[in-house]
């Protein structure tokens, strides 16, 4: 078996051995139960990012990226809708559900685009990526859910409304992602593999990969979200910091490798699409599916309550967004705003009270507004930031 081939074997050993741990009742404690069910939930995310990898060879690309986008964050999507599903008939659930989506959000920006240039950096010594103009469409949309974004810290409530709005720019997204140019990609490693056995054998090796990956997925998503939050009582940690940062780590981490191997072969356009890409889905899909799950576990068609500090994270969450957007506004993201990026999302992991959000919050809007009154480029960018606005 050659390297590709022990890679696969191996990832596909994590769900399995979640499958041995699950139903055979070997886990006995919150921490045990994290640990197998989180190895689960990261190899499950591993084999479908290479099966959607795959799926680039008959779609477009950025309707591959979309695709392999959602996938990706397919666990983070398990996660978050448990905790909106337990919030429809337990409210403290609420606090869950905005920490995981938040601080998904948060680490997928503050970190996952920085990381994918950092690679780039090291490997190629390439100080900046041009973005082809075709990640317009990621961008443009990321512009609309990010503008949308800000109403719901505004009404102190995610509704149906929402799930709604968030639906139509999703689907939107996707219609404007599948009318792109086809662009034939170059895989490696054991997307490379899966796609040398044929059109036939891709799609049947693809479609086993999915359903397991699916499974484990589908099994561990609860057991996953009630041992953090029973590990973060034993140890005296409090519940909403470990399920805003921790659960998004795992869930997102492949995600995040993927994207660091694409910038270290040289595709570092794809590897900032595909994380741009996850953004407008969590922005759009998975914001969306947090009301539609509550109102679907509680019987009637009622809003999630958000309290103070749930409508600071999402509006600290929103302002983050929009000063990434318009520091890749004129389509090229150097290592240097990399690290402006990372350097403001660090604080974000020891701010503990209400005024030291709102101020981090400012401070990215501040930088926003200060980017395009002082920067030419960044202004002509803006201007063509919505859909309709472009070129």
């Amino acid at each position: 078996m050659n390297r590709d081939g022990v890679w696969i074997a191996a990832t596909l050993a994590l769900p399995v051995a979640w499958f041995v741990v699950h139903f055979a009742g070997l886990a006995t404690t919150p921490l045990e139960v994290a640990v197998w069910s989180g190895a689960g939930i990261f190899g499950a995310a591993f084999l479908l990012s290479w099966a959607s990898e795959v799926a680039q060879l008959d779609i477009t690309r950025s309707l591959a990226l979309a695709a392999l986008a959602l996938i990706a964050v397919l666990p983070e999507y398990a996660v978050d809708v448990y905790f909106a599903w337990r919030a429809g008939r337990d409210p403290a659930y609420t606090a869950f559900a905005t920490a995981n989506m938040t601080g998904a959000n948060r680490l997928l920006i503050g970190v996952g685009w920085a990381t994918a240039v950092f690679a780039l950096w090291v490997r190629h010594r390439r100080r900046h990526v041009e973005l082809p103009r075709e990640g317009a469409i990621e961008v443009n949309w990321l512009a609309v859910a990010t503008l949308y974004s800000f109403v719901i810290p505004l009404k102190a409530t995610l509704s149906l409304v929402d799930t709604a709005v968030l639906f139509l720019v999703f689907v939107l997204y996707v219609r404007a992602a599948g009318g792109a140019h086809h662009v034939e990609p170059e895989l490696e490693g054991p997307a490379a593999l899966i796609a040398r056995l044929g059109v036939a054998g891709r799609r049947a090796v693809t479609m086993g990969i999915a359903l397991l990956a699916a499974a484990a997925i589908f099994t561990a998503a609860e057991p996953f979200a009630e041992s953090l939050i029973a590990t973060g009582r034993q140890f005296g940690i409090e519940e909403f910091l470990l399920v805003q940062w921790l659960a998004p780590l795992v869930s997102e981490s492949p995600e995040f490798i993927v994207a660091v191997l694409f910038a270290l072969r040289g595709s570092a356009a794809a590897s900032i699409g595909m994380l741009m890409s996850a953004a407008v889905n969590q922005w759009t899909l998975l914001v969306g599916a947090l009301p539609a799950a509550f109102a679907l576990s509680s019987g009637v068609a009622a809003p999630m309550l958000l309290d103070i500090r749930q409508r600071e994270e999402i509006f600290l969450t929103s302002a983050q967004s929009l000063f990434a957007l318009i520091v890749i506004a004129n389509f090229r993201f150097s290592y240097l705003e990399a690290f402006l990026l990372v350097g403001l999302f660090i604080p974000q992991l020891f701010l503990t009270t209400s005024t030291e959000r709102l101020l981090h919050a400012s401070l990215y809007v501040t930088l926003a507004v200060g980017a395009i009154v002082l920067s030419p480029s960044t202004r002509r960018g803006v201007r063509q930031l919505l859909p309709w606005r472009r070129a």
